[in-house]
């Protein structure tokens, strides 16, 4: 299904030729909750830098690891500034469970105050420091610590991509049957070798940064949706 956003580790640099599992997804976006809790075009990238915060210790991975915070910061990347009463009618919890999620998310440095917002000064305003986070899996697997912190949140965002494409399915109905027809979701078993795998990410990324700019042409109102795009392509960990 790039960056609150990873599939579960890539480890190819450890491999020369495995079967590899390959899935690709697109869908009309179902749930707007769900959605900024990932990406709206592109909001986490696996070890891409497109104008974003790199994760690199293990206590930021640990306060980005809780679903509550996954979803306060793609909601503040998908829809601008927010007050801890605004991001708490779209989540249901409480302000003040909200603004400790913040300062959390604050004080690893992937929120920030915004100063410029409200003319309420008793108001405090927070935005995404970052358009995009990312982090690169094979840097943790010589520290232990950050292993066991990359492992939980990569584990607490395949929770949220799963729940996502559940939501769809549940809701399908909603769209109507031409964006169902029009919606796509596959899987593949090939074998590459590391330099194929390497090649073959590099042309999902190009097609969706080529579809991206199509995306910034639209607007709320001209028969567009919001779509959620997923690509994933690691060494088949089969049993």
């Amino acid at each position: 299904m790039n960056l609150l956003v990873l599939p579960p580790p890539v480890r190819a640099a450890l491999s020369s030729g495995p079967d590899l599992a390959v899935a690709l997804t697109t869908e009309a976006e179902p749930d707007p909750v769900l959605h900024n809790a990932i990406a709206q075009e592109s909001l986490w990238n696996w070890g891409r830098s497109v104008n974003d915060g790199r994760v690199e210790d293990a206590a930021q991975m640990r306060a980005l690891a809780h679903p509550t915070r996954l979803r306060i910061l793609g909601i503040l990347r998908a829809n601008g500034p927010q007050t801890a009463a605004m991001l708490g009618e779209v989540i249901d919890e409480a302000p003040g469970t909200i603004s400790y999620h913040c300062t959390r998310l604050a004080g690893a440095g992937l929120v920030e105050l915004a100063a410029d917002q409200g003319s309420d000064r008793r108001e405090r305003w927070w935005r995404a420091a970052h358009e995009s986070s990312f982090w690169d899996p094979a840097e943790s697997l010589d520290d232990p610590e950050r292993t066991l912190a990359a492992n939980a949140l990569d584990h607490a965002v395949a929770r949220v991509y799963a729940a996502n494409y559940e939501a769809f399915v549940d809701r399908a109905a909603t769209f109507g049957r031409e964006w169902v027809a029009a919606s796509s979701s596959s899987d593949r078993v090939l074998r590459l070798s590391v330099e194929e795998l390497r090649a073959m990410g590099d042309e999902f990324r190009a097609v969706v940064e080529r579809w991206a700019a199509v995306s910034a042409k639209h607007g709320a109102g001209d028969g567009s949706e919001q779509v959620f795009v997923l690509h994933q392509a690691y060494p088949w960990p089969r049993g």
